[in-house]
């Protein structure tokens, strides 16, 4: 059988059959339900795989069972990051039981204690339907998911406006990847997930009883006492910042209607009209296709402004407001390229993915005399000399992000400060993906790696430590852009700003 077994409303290029171990998987007529096994996009609408879903138990007449699954082991796994899914599994669970959806959250409270679970709910299953999400660790898991599985088993693209899976070409630059998007991205555009939660009809599904003995659903309806009672290994303490659909909804409607006007101010710390949006992006809790759709509508903005030929320009070829079509090649281009490199390789997290050209200008300066020389411990405490990168770790640390035109600036002095480019880029990815909300996410790789060349092109003249990789500077940066409420609100025992 293929994926064209389903009619359903989801295009083709978004869905990807896992292939079997050995077994004919087929589907299942006879099950008790078709299974939802949601793993990145967290939410109840927009969603494709939903989407897959429930058409494919409404073709076979079957109930839908969504199971949302959160382990307690998984890679810088802390009370940040739990709080922010817990937070966005009690928006489900009132969003599905609205819809008539059986939801079935389940709470790893112990190490392995999850193990099993998938296998026995697939084995009661019509079809399994996942997300199609090319990083972290998901791709490890689905990978062992598929020796469990016996049964019609396919994986979702929801993660942009261009299926990420339409090309098997690899992009280098951003450019490139802007001149093909508006090449081949104009009938996506008219393309979109439901923006309600559809149930699929009929009675809601059963979850087997002895399923429900052994891993029973959890109680979320507080996340505090839940984070309390589970053996988190990095205690890195809650932001303060709401997780789950209903907050991403509410920040999106702040930016779309009051920052977005002056989108193309985002560089300047003192100015908050960044989105926000991008933890929300990240773990699911809001669709790049409801974003795409409140921008539009917010600027006016219809398909039929879009120009005759590929530029790849970064304005111009949208026809929309200057604002808005900065928004939308971060939007799109930016984060949409980090999701090419993710989904066709599997060294994107590596070194050895840079440009060539960048691992030779690096290694031919390793051992260039570096002024200051910090450990992981250093970095992560913000005890540099420099005051305006102690405050934009300490946001980090705090607040789960860094202003985004000073990330750039906290990556290059950590390639400056560190024994090598290597240990460089494992302080990044550790600070990072430790502290930051919308860590671990190909958006955030591409950030990371562009700091040591990737996407980007050899600069002059040659400098100690950088050789033709980009330079960066704090005075710079000062002189940029307004640093000095920034450094004030984040370094306050130390006030003294660049005098």
């Amino acid at each position: 059988m293929n994926s064209q077994d389903f009619i359903g409303g989801v295009p083709e290029s978004r869905v990807l059959p896992v292939a079997g171990a050995g077994r004919d998987r087929t589907i299942r007529p006879g099950g008790d339900f078709v299974l939802y096994w949601m793993t990145a996009n967290r939410r109840a609408s927009w969603n494709y795989s939903l989407d897959r879903a429930a058409d494919g138990a409404a073709e076979l007449g079957k109930p839908l069972l969504v199971l949302e699954a959160l382990r307690c082991d998984y890679p810088w796994a802390s009370e940040r990051l739990h709080r922010f899914v817990l937070d966005g599994m009690a928006c489900n669970a009132a969003d599905f039981d609205h819809a008539g959806v059986a939801y079935y959250p389940y709470v790893e409270r112990s190490p392995g204690a999850g193990a099993g679970l998938l296998r026995a709910l697939a084995r009661q299953a019509c079809v399994v339907v996942s997300d199609d999400y090319p990083c972290f660790f998901l791709p490890a898991v689905v990978r062992a998911a598929r020796q469990q599985i016996d049964v019609r088993f396919e994986l979702v693209d929801s993660n942009g406006i261009y299926p990420m899976r339409s090309t098997d070409r690899l992009f280098s630059r951003a450019h490139d990847f802007r001149r093909h998007l508006q090449k081949s991205i104009q009938p996506h555009l008219i393309e979109s997930p439901r923006d309600d939660c559809v149930a699929a009809g009929g009675k809601r599904a059963e979850v087997p009883a002895e399923v429900a003995r052994r891993w029973p659903a959890a109680s979320i309806g507080s996340a505090k006492q839940l984070l309390a009672d589970l053996p988190l290994p990095h205690r890195v303490p809650w932001t303060g910042q709401e997780g789950g659909s209903r907050a991403a909804r509410a920040a999106l409607s702040e930016f779309v209607n009051r920052r977005m006007p002056s989108y193309e101010e985002r560089n300047q710390p003192e100015r908050e009209v960044a989105s926000g949006l991008s933890p929300y992006l990240h773990f699911g809790h809001v669709s790049a296709h409801e974003v795409f759709a409140q921008a539009a509508a917010r600027d006016g903005w219809d398909p039929g402004k879009l120009a005759e030929k590929a530029t790849g320009s970064s304005s111009g070829w949208w026809g929309g407001s200057a604002p808005f079509e900065s928004f939308l090649d971060e939007l799109i281009t930016w984060r949409e390229l980090g999701f090419n490199r993710c989904a066709l390789t599997r060294d994107f997290d590596k070194y050895e993915s840079l440009p060539a050209w960048a691992q030779q200008t690096l290694a031919d300066h390793a051992g260039d005399p570096r002024a200051h020389v910090y450990t992981l411990a250093e970095f992560e405490q913000a005890g540099t000399h420099d005051r305006l990168w102690n405050a934009a770790q300490r946001q980090l640390t705090t607040e789960g992000r860094i202003h985004n035109y000073l990330r750039m600036l906290w990556g290059k002095k950590i390639l400056e400060w560190s024994a090598t480019p290597r240990d460089a880029l494992g302080v990044m990815l550790e600070l990072n993906n430790k502290y930051a909300l919308d860590g671990r996410d190909p958006n955030s790789y591409s950030g990371i790696f562009w700091v040591l060349g990737r996407y980007d092109r050899a600069w002059g003249p040659e400098r100690t430590v950088y050789g033709k990789i980009r330079y960066m500077s704090s005075d710079n940066t000062a002189r940029k852009v307004r640093v000095k409420d920034y450094v004030a609100r984040y370094n306050v025992a130390d006030r003294r700003l660049f005098e």
